[in-house]
């Protein structure tokens, strides 16, 4: 039996490397527009805040400086003029008068007589940051600080014995910006018991 011959088998075409279409590419710029936008925002909104943090450091470095020059002022019984003030160990034990909360006549931060106790310094203020020459510092003229002191309740020490004071340091800057620090100090004197 004789097979029919066969035929040749038409070639068949090489496949084509198929690329993306006009509708695909449209599709895929607008895809990658639509995120790199929401991504721009992003960064946008963080570039334009990122200032504020800048300020609020600021002022936090304002306020901790103060904090610790009022915090290692002496608080004794007496002033520091007073004969007694390293042996007092109740204000009956000053020579002269007892220290009170506030600064003595004609005391101040930068002049003399300079502050001598912490107590010295409840109700200052400054506009513009100064250092203790009484010199502004630089890039610190938007800012603003005030301290108060006041006699406050520390562990077992009552606020009625005028032995522990708060501390309390507001700074205020550009932009709104605000900070409040609050620390204690006990009272020093050679005598007492604390």
């Amino acid at each position: 039996m004789l097979l029919p011959a066969r035929q040749p088998a038409e070639p068949t075409p090489p496949r084509l490397a198929r690329g993306l279409s006009l509708i695909e590419l449209l599709i895929f710029i607008s895809v990658v527009s639509i995120a790199l936008v929401a991504l721009l925002r992003v960064f946008v909104q963080a570039t334009s805040s990122g200032a504020d943090p800048q300020l609020q450091r600021q002022a936090l470095a304002v306020a901790e400086s103060l904090l610790e020059e009022v915090q290692l002022m002496p608080f004794t019984f007496c002033d520091s003029e007073d004969a007694n003030v390293e042996t007092a160990a109740s204000p009956a034990g000053c020579a002269g008068a007892a220290e009170a909360i506030g600064p003595e006549a004609g005391e101040s931060r930068s002049g003399l007589p300079p502050f001598d106790n912490v107590n010295d310094y409840n109700g200052y203020a400054m506009a513009g940051i100064v250092d203790l020459t009484n010199t502004a510092v630089a890039g610190l003229a938007g800012y603003s600080a005030s301290v108060a002191v006041a006699p406050a309740a520390l562990n077992t020490i009552s606020a009625g014995s005028g032995d522990a004071l708060r501390i309390t340091v507001n700074v205020t800057g550009p932009g709104s910006t605000s900070v409040t620090l609050e620390g204690y100090r006990s009272r020093y004197a050679p005598n007492a018991s604390l």
